[in-house]
């Protein structure tokens, strides 16, 4: 296992293995930062329920885009440009549960509640890795990332409260977002996923961090007064 500490001026004398795993990762993280917004801006910042949930809206996909700034300008730092993940559609992006569109309130609050905590899980993965540059940077955007998911935690149990119909709408939101959630934990085999624990880039393998997430979730859907969908229903990667 790989133990060294990386900084900006080590980087090019590190094996081809470690840049191409690093620039990769960026790469992935960037898209998945500015994916979140180009799913959900459109539709859900003029029809939020309330003024205050449009600034909430506003308030998140700044930050997620924010987000993307950081971790272009480590990519750029290492000679990669990352700026085309800001003009694919979203039929591209690199994870799949960015690829669609969030057009209800129900989808905006799961998407929140479920995706963004996977987003925490993979940036919790970088927590002290090998690459100094990266590591550094993570406190305030794991922060904000939290507050993403405590902000569509609450707007859950707001519509979860409201009774049948909107139960209904909530649980066809946890059916179509717990599968993807799932996948982005990529394949439980994943040969790259333990490259990337051997050179301290990554802290768990994919089938550890999808398992502490599903331990972590389901009690949290139960508590909403849902049913928790079958783990291996919709899936793309077991």
């Amino acid at each position: 296992m790989f133990n060294d500490k990386v900084t900006l001026k080590d980087f090019q004398r590190m094996k081809p293995e470690f840049q191409d795993l690093l620039k990769r990762v960026l790469a992935i993280q960037a898209d998945c930062e500015i994916g979140g917004p180009h799913l959900y801006v459109k539709d859900m910042l003029p029809n939020a329920p309330s003024k205050s949930d449009q600034i909430m809206v506003a308030k998140t996909a700044g930050e997620e885009m924010d987000h993307f700034r950081k971790i272009a300008r480590l990519a750029g730092d290492l000679g990669l440009d990352v700026s085309y993940v800001l003009s694919w559609p979203n039929q591209k992006r690199y994870v799949e549960a960015f690829r669609g569109k969030i057009s209800t309130w129900e989808d905006f609050a799961i998407f929140g509640y479920l995706i963004d905590r996977v987003g925490r899980y993979q940036l919790e993965e970088f927590v002290n890795c090998s690459y100094q540059p990266l590591a550094q940077i993570l406190p305030q955007i794991i922060k904000e990332e939290i507050g993403h998911v405590g902000y569509g935690g609450s707007k859950a149990a707001e519509l979860a409260a409201k009774g049948d119909e909107s139960r209904e709408r909530l649980q066809k939101a946890v059916d179509f977002w717990y599968p993807k959630a799932l996948d982005m934990f990529g394949r439980s085999e994943s040969k790259r996923s333990e490259r990337y624990r051997y050179w301290g880039l990554k802290r768990r393998s994919n089938e550890q961090a999808r398992s502490e997430y599903i331990r972590e979730v389901e009690p949290l859907i139960v508590k909403l007064g849902l049913q928790v969908p079958d783990v291996h229903k919709d899936r793309m990667h077991q």
